[in-house]
């Protein structure tokens, strides 16, 4: 499996465990808690996987930045958190700077 798979497991555990992480309400919630742990540790071996072969530089700004429109995607259907016009362009350059490094960065590849 190459890098940029691993990078996207990575990121998909990452936002399942964040998500997860705000339903345990301070890990008082047994479920969340454990899904919580789980999705961490399945995301930082993932990630160990991507940056064999992915620079850990860009690894980790794709990993974030994709990791943030997602989480706040999430935050505004489930949790109903608003988000406001600044936000907006916030999460837009963030997928403007993730689009470059993947259309335009020869690093990556």
């Amino acid at each position: 499996m190459g890098g940029m798979a691993w990078l996207s497991i990575a990121i998909v555990a990452e936002v399942i465990a964040t998500s997860a992480l705000k339903a345990s309400d301070g890990f008082r919630n047994t479920l969340p808690s454990i899904v919580t742990a789980v999705g961490y540790s399945i995301a930082f071996w993932c990630m160990a996987q991507a940056i064999r072969t992915v620079p850990v530089g860009l690894a980790y700004a794709i990993w974030s930045g994709v990791g943030i429109v997602l989480i706040t995607a999430i935050a505004w259907v489930v949790f109903r958190q608003r988000i406001d016009p600044a936000g907006l362009i916030g999460i837009a350059l963030i997928i403007a700077g993730v689009l470059v490094i993947q259309l335009f960065s020869k690093s990556t590849a």
